[in-house]
């Protein structure tokens, strides 16, 4: 018996995957069709059902910390916001509603701190990325400021750190999570958590984006004179 290379393995697996990128197989497309349609509606139906679920266990928490993170705005505060890898690109939107919300809204000042790679790069090799955003925050942050961090797992050290920091500092301190909130929701220093309560991070990561859409939406409302139209335009 000839035994098979790896890479006769990995190439057989690839077509057992994928037969219709290879010539001479001739799939079943009805049936390679009705199993992404099936995939897709599942999926569709996972995320509904969390976002629902987050809805209706969230539904208080999410308006009252908008409520207060309105007030924050109100007297000079800005937004910080941070998280590692897709969730710094979510940090990355979650700063940018605030500060670039479209036509006649009202811009707020938000950072996200995993932007500036000189600082980041910087404070990872000479320190270490436990502190990269826990040092930013230390230099940066106001008792009217903000913090929210954002993490599928809610364990990740850096944040973790960066949202004591802000504690201290006499933020507002909020954390967006997955799972079951992870050591996130160990930490006395959180004024706020709001959890995607699954464990795929898919999932999670697709009803975050609900949950700080919703913040976001829901702290503009809550503005002074939001609604009246004398906002209209404001650039804070």
């Amino acid at each position: 018996m000839t035994k098979r290379s790896s890479g006769q393995d990995s190439a057989a697996a690839m077509e057992a995957l994928y037969p219709f990128l290879y010539p001479g197989t001739a799939p079943d497309l009805d049936a390679v069709l009705a199993e992404v349609r099936a995939s897709t509606v599942a999926k569709a139906r996972e995320i509904t059902e969390l976002r629902q679920a987050i809805c209706a266990r969230d539904a208080g928490r999410l308006a009252a910390c908008a409520q207060q993170m309105a007030a924050r705005f109100a007297a000079g505060g800005r937004l910080l916001v941070f998280g590692n890898g897709g969730s710094a690109t979510d940090a990355q939107q979650l700063a940018t509603l605030f500060l670039d919300p479209g036509p006649g809204e009202r811009a707020l000042p938000a950072f996200c701190l995993a932007n500036d790679t000189a600082v980041v790069t910087a404070l990872c090799n000479d320190v270490g990325v436990e502190v990269v955003f826990a040092r930013q925050v230390a230099a940066f942050g106001q008792p009217s400021d903000i913090a929210i961090g954002l993490s599928t797992s809610g364990n990740s050290e850096n944040l973790l750190r960066a949202l004591d920091e802000a504690a201290r500092h006499g933020m507002l301190t909020v954390g967006i999570a997955g799972y079951d909130g992870g050591k996130m929701a160990e930490l006395d220093s959180l004024d706020y958590l709001f959890v995607a309560p699954s464990s795929s991070v898919h999932r999670i990561q697709e009803a975050q984006t609900t949950v700080y859409h919703a913040l976001w939406e829901l702290t503009v409302a809550s503005l002074p004179g939001a609604g009246t139209g004398t906002g209209t335009g404001w650039r804070g």
